[in-house]
């Protein structure tokens, strides 16, 4: 049986960015799967992930140790071991976990995901598309955003 806690590999979108995640250990590794699971660990004065939400996954957020502080739209929250926290689809489901406390915190991070996927960082204005299929991993400033026929050639 494999060890669920050992690193798992994160290649469902290709290259991992710098800074993207913090000691992760998937749970869940079924190939073409929609469902993922997976602990991270963040050290004090780390944060998970910039504030961001998704257009195409909901997750629920499970603190299994520490105190984490929780940024959402309505704005910053303590959280506590036991806490779970349901993160919509849209904006109002927009978060950031950081920790503030001396102690590490550990949680656990479960999707319904799909793919492709398209992320907003409203903070930064970027977008990330995402997708299994290619693999895709793109970033971009929403001001850079380019007409539907930019650079197109005509062929008729």
């Amino acid at each position: 049986m494999e060890n669920v806690f050992e690193p798992g590999d994160w290649d469902d979108y290709g290259e991992i960015p710098p800074g993207w995640c913090t000691k992760p250990r998937r749970l869940v590794r079924t190939p073409g799967s929609g469902l993922s699971a997976s602990v991270y660990v963040v050290e004090p004065g780390e944060k998970h992930l910039p504030y961001h939400f998704h257009h195409g996954a909901e997750e629920i957020l499970v603190v299994l140790e520490g105190t984490p502080t929780l940024r959402t739209p309505e704005g910053d929250r303590a959280l506590a071991p036991g806490d779970v926290v349901h993160f919509p689809r849209g904006p109002e489901g927009a978060r950031q976990l950081r920790n503030d406390a001396e102690e590490p915190a550990r949680l656990v991070v479960a999707a319904a995901g799909t793919s492709p996927e398209v992320v907003e960082y409203p903070d930064t204005g970027k977008l990330a598309a995402l997708a299994r299929t290619g693999p895709l991993w793109s970033m971009h400033f929403k001001e850079h955003a380019t007409g539907y026929w930019d650079g197109e050639v005509d062929v008729t």
